[in-house]
């Protein structure tokens, strides 16, 4: 019980739900800090995943934690993720999970491995988590327990790209993205296409547009120095974000991915670019989360507006090898949680050894002391060693030999059968 998973995500949540909970990446560290302090005094393990997806918390909690200690941590951070996303904790029950131990492992190792991707099998979640952890690390929020979770589930994650074929049968945003402009504009080869933003999704979905020719394509970006390193990479132009509202009719296709809190293309902007277009057609795909375009531009006839979630849809997810590649990388993550299960089991015994180990060495520097005593007195050496070891022997044997005298029944067997295995192995 000492792993706990809380989130909601794009089978849980709406796209525009999902966005009040987005936390862009330059503000993990803090959100973890934060998320830290408001689950004081217990002071846990934090590490936040937030993508366009998905916003989840992971809390690790000392080996030695109770169930009910874990429970109570549920409540606060269902709390402060609520009040993150300006929403209340009852609406949030509603779009969210709660999941722990063995379970929250299971759902970390499904994420990283793209199993549960609104997109099965995209590459680019196992990166984003790879981020997360660093930034939770970097945080101080990281310990034993979520870091050997994490780590886990990178090598899960490994082992279902090489040894089944979920990776080679997914189907990305960005092939979707240019499938959909195919199909509107039956070729690129005569379009104009902006990107807005410089990130990893828009530079994939760039890519996948760069090789179909089109005949301009242009960057747009808050920071002007990494939209100009996308652009020379691409062969683009660069549009200075402050001209995206005057320059907007220039383009038949618009690709927008940014970080931005608040909408960056609005209703009017589009509207006076489909007057100066002569109400050609516009392709505009929103890839962001939160939205960077106003969602009432999809009501204009001469738009064609897909957000993430509508691009996903796009995507086949469906045939016999893709189901059997599911279906073994279903078998590599049980193996995973399987032994990440075991392994808490074990760190949850280390608090009992340690007690015996310091009960023992107890025992026998008490004893050392009461032999060294008595051969100061000049007692003979062989008497000594003789008290020694048989009060030694008494105390490790005390408790067994108590529980067998004092059980009957069910817990005398039961104590039989420990007392055989724990001192009679090799008799």
């Amino acid at each position: 019980m000492s792993v706990l998973a809380l989130g909601l995500n794009h089978g849980s949540a709406p796209l525009d739900l999902r966005g009040r909970f987005a936390i862009p990446l330059d503000a993990l560290a803090r959100s973890v800090q934060a998320l830290r302090v408001h689950l004081a005094p217990a002071g846990p393990e934090v590490a936040i995943l937030s993508t366009c997806n998905r916003t989840e918390l992971y809390v690790g909690l000392p080996a030695s934690a109770c169930p009910r200690h874990a429970m109570e941590l549920a409540e606060p951070a269902i709390e402060w993720l609520a009040a993150r996303g300006g929403t209340s904790p009852a609406d949030l029950r509603g779009h969210s999970y709660f999941l722990q131990g063995a379970e929250a492992a299971r759902h970390a190792f499904r994420v990283a491995s793209g199993l549960d991707s609104l997109v099965l099998g995209e590459p680019q979640i196992l990166g984003q988590m790879k981020a997360a952890v660093r930034e939770a690390d970097s945080a101080g929020a990281l310990g034993t327990t979520l870091h050997q979770m994490f780590q886990r589930s990178f090598a899960v994650a490994k082992d279902v790209r090489s040894r089944t074929e979920i990776g080679a049968h997914a189907v990305s945003l960005a092939a979707a993205a240019v499938r959909l402009a195919l199909q509107l504009f039956e070729g690129l080869h005569d379009r104009r296409v902006l990107f807005v933003g410089a990130g990893e999704m828009i530079d994939l979905v760039a890519t996948h547009f760069a090789s179909h020719g089109p005949l301009q394509m242009t960057v747009a970006n808050r920071s002007a120095e990494r939209g100009r390193l996308l652009a020379e990479r691409l062969g683009a132009d660069q549009l200075p974000l402050a001209e995206l509202g005057q320059r907007l009719h220039a383009f038949d296709i618009v690709i927008s991915c940014t970080a931005s809190s608040l909408p960056l293309i609005g209703l009017g902007a589009v509207e006076r670019a489909l007057k100066a277009r002569k109400r050609r057609p516009m392709l505009m795909l929103d890839l962001a989360v939160p939205r960077d375009i106003e969602p009432e531009v999809a009501q204009l006839d001469d738009v064609y507006l897909y957000t993430v979630d509508d691009l996903a849809r796009h995507v086949q997810t469906s045939g016999e090898r893709r189901q059997a590649a599911v279906a073994r990388a279903e078998a590599i993550v049980s193996a995973g949680v399987d032994s990440f299960a075991q392994w808490l089991e074990q760190r949850a015994s280390v608090p009992l050894i340690q007690a015996l180990q310091r009960q023992t060495e107890d025992w026998r520097q008490a004893e050392l002391a009461k032999a060294r005593r008595a051969l100061a007195k000049g007692q003979d050496v062989e008497a000594v060693m003789e008290t020694l070891s048989a009060a030694l022997t008494r105390k490790l044997l005390h408790g067994a030999l108590s529980e067998l005298h004092g059980s009957a029944g069910e817990a005398h067997r039961h104590w039989m059968q420990s007392v055989q295995r724990l001192f009679l192995r090799g008799g």
